[in-house]
């Protein structure tokens, strides 16, 4: 008797098998690829929507693969719902600019952003304050500390039913904030692993984990680089959502020295947050330098 074909969808990736996770079940399957697919040059990444077979056991046969809502290129995961961003005030003191670079990075993406302030534990109020101050009312800010357990409920909320990648610099306390979610996540080995090590050729880059209370979440360093490859200097002023205006006297305004811009003075009267502007003309002059390089 043949088995029916089910819906999964891929955790991890190596050139010639894959484990993917059947969606009603939440039983992991070691999967092996048609051969359509090689001679299609498809290639199925970490968290794709696939059709599979399985065979016996846990292991199984992917059949085809499903239309990606989203990509990521960097680290390379399909079906992102959302980027939450890690950053902190102290140990490590994450500079303002540092954070609104990755800001920049998944708003070029288009995904939605949820930001976590972490180890509020070390921090003043009125250090949490300015910090709101800027940032809340731009995005979702969940204030954590994965001593003390503030904020890691709501962190949670967030996650449930969705494929989120957790990004900031190293030393902010992605892993710990993961573990205080979910202290099984890096637990999660089993049979499938050891077939994985004999088997595999290539590993990926990235793998899928899943949270005991719902969702997803990404095993990756985040964004694998904090450069602005690819942004054009009149693309920049998009990416800070609250430049947004039709006040500026020139619509092509890029907000730098054109007379009578809104966004500058919106800054000088204290309404857009000074560390801001500063970090996109830092940013804007990066990029104009590039595109005067260029050959």
């Amino acid at each position: 008797m043949t088995s029916k074909r089910r819906l999964g969808v891929v955790l991890r990736f190596y050139s010639n098998l894959l484990v993917v996770e059947d969606l009603e079940t939440g039983k992991q399957y070691l999967c092996k690829l048609r051969g359509k697919f090689k001679k299609q040059g498809i290639r199925p990444i970490t968290g794709d929507t696939v059709e599979f077979t399985p065979i016996h056991g846990d292991e199984g046969v992917v059949e085809n693969i499903l239309h990606r809502r989203s990509e990521l290129k960097k680290p390379s995961v399909a079906n992102v719902d959302q980027v939450i961003v890690v950053t902190t005030l102290r140990k490590p003191e994450v500079p303002l600019e540092i954070l609104d670079r990755f800001i920049v990075l998944v708003e070029r993406e288009k995904l939605p952003l949820v930001l976590v302030l972490n180890k509020i534990d070390l921090l003043e109020r009125d250090e949490i304050t300015e910090f709101e101050k800027i940032y809340g009312n731009l995005y979702p800010l969940v204030k954590t500390s994965a001593v003390t357990k503030e904020g890691i409920s709501e962190l949670k909320e967030y996650l449930q039913g969705k494929i989120s990648v957790f990004a900031g610099m190293s030393g902010v306390g992605k892993s710990s904030l993961l573990n205080a979610i979910d202290e099984n996540l890096k637990l999660r080995t089993g049979e499938i692993s050891e077939k994985l090590e004999r088997g595999r050729h290539t590993t990926t880059t990235a793998q899928l984990l899943r949270v005991r209370d719902g969702g997803w979440v990404v095993d990756t360093p985040g964004f694998a680089s904090l450069e602005l490859e690819g942004i054009e200097p009149e693309e920049l002023r998009y990416l800070f959502i609250e430049f947004e205006n039709d006040k500026c006297f020139f619509p092509d305004c890029v907000h730098l020295d054109e007379p009578e811009c809104f966004v500058k003075m919106q800054v000088m009267k204290g309404k857009l947050p000074r560390s801001r502007y500063e970090s996109y003309v830092k940013m804007l002059k990066e990029i104009q330098e590039k595109a005067f390089r260029k050959p």
